[in-house]
C-alpha cells in the first residue's frame, strides 16, 4: 500500500493524473491496450477534468485505451446522475473518445438485467479467464462506502468477481456496482479522496479494526496488484504520520 498525500486539492488531483499517465503507457507498451475502470461522484470530476486539458491529453494514447465504470446509480443514461454521463461531458466528449471504447453500465434493463449483462460485457471485453483491470479508480463515501459497495448490504459477502445490484434500503433505490473480488483482481487500484470531511471514513477504513460489513472499503486489498490512496492533507488528518 502506497500513501501519496498532498498539500493542496490541484497539487493532489496533479498526482494521480501522473499515476493515471504512468499506469495507462506501462499497460500498453506491455499488452497493447489499457482497460480502465472509472469512478463517479464529484471527487474524480477534477481528474478527468485534468486528462482531456492541454499538456495531459496528449500523453496517452486514447485509441488504446477501454473504459468501464465500477458503479452506476440506477437511473436513466441521461440523467445528470449517471456517472457516464458526467464523464462523457468531461473527459469522452472533449477527448473525441470513440464508442467503441466505452463501455457504460446499460440501466434501461431491471437492475439484476443491468448487473448481469455487465459481467458479460466485461468477460467478452477483458478475453481472459481471470478478470484483470489495469486501473481501478475509487472513491471514499463519508460511510466508508467505495464503488456501490454501502455498509451492512449483502453484496459485501458476495464472494463472485461479478457486477451486482445493490439496493439501498434507507434510499429506496438500487445500484449496479462491481464485487469487491472483481475490484480486487485488478492491477493497480488507486482511491482519490479528499476533505475533511473524509478524514473520518478514511481513518475509519485504514486504522480500525476490520469491520467490513461497517467499513467496506476494508473490503479492498488486491490479491497481486497494488494499492494507492491519494489523500489531501485534510482527508489525511487523522491518521499518524
Amino acid at each position: 500500500m502506497t500513501f501519496h498525500i498532498l498539500k493542496t486539492n490541484p497539487e493532489l488531483i496533479k498526482a494521480i493524473a501522473g499515476h493515471f499517465i504512468s499506469v495507462s503507457k506501462n499497460a500498453i507498451a506491455s499488452r497493447g491496450e489499457f482497460n480502465v475502470v472509472l469512478s463517479g461522484g464529484s471527487s474524480p470530476k477534477k481528474l478527468y477534468e485534468l486528462l482531456a486539458s492541454h499538456g495531459y491529453k496528449e500523453e496517452v494514447n486514447w485509441k488504446k485505451v477501454n473504459f468501464f465504470f465500477g458503479d452506476e446509480r440506477y437511473v436513466p443514461a441521461n440523467d445528470p446522475e449517471n456517472n457516464a454521463y458526467m464523464v462523457k461531458r468531461t473527459l469522452f466528449d472533449p477527448l473525441n473518445i470513440s464508442q467503441s471504447n466505452t463501455f457504460p453500465i446499460n440501466t434501461s434493463l431491471s437492475p439484476q438485467e443491468s448487473a448481469k449483462s455487465y459481467t458479460t460485457t466485461i468477460a467478452a471485453q477483458l478475453g481472459r479467464q481471470e478478470l484483470q483491470f489495469d486501473l481501478i479508480l475509487l472513491g471514499l463515501g463519508e460511510n466508508a462506502h467505495t464503488a456501490s459497495l454501502f455498509p451492512y448490504t449483502p453484496v459485501l459477502t458476495d464472494k463472485s468477481t461479478s457486477v451486482q445490484a445493490v439496493f439501498l434500503e434507507g434510499q429506496k433505490i438500487y445500484r449496479i456496482s462491481m464485487t469487491a473480488p472483481l475490484i480486487n483482481q485488478a492491477r493497480n487500484i488507486a482511491f482519490l479522496v479528499y476533505g475533511l470531511e473524509k478524514a473520518e471514513a478514511v481513518h475509519h477504513v485504514l486504522k480500525d479494526e476490520f469491520e467490513p460489513e461497517k467499513y467496506p472499503a476494508q473490503l479492498i486489498n488486491p490479491l497481486k496488484g497494488e494499492l494507492h490512496w491519494f489523500l489531501d492533507e485534510a482527508a489525511a488528518s487523522l491518521l499518524e504520520r
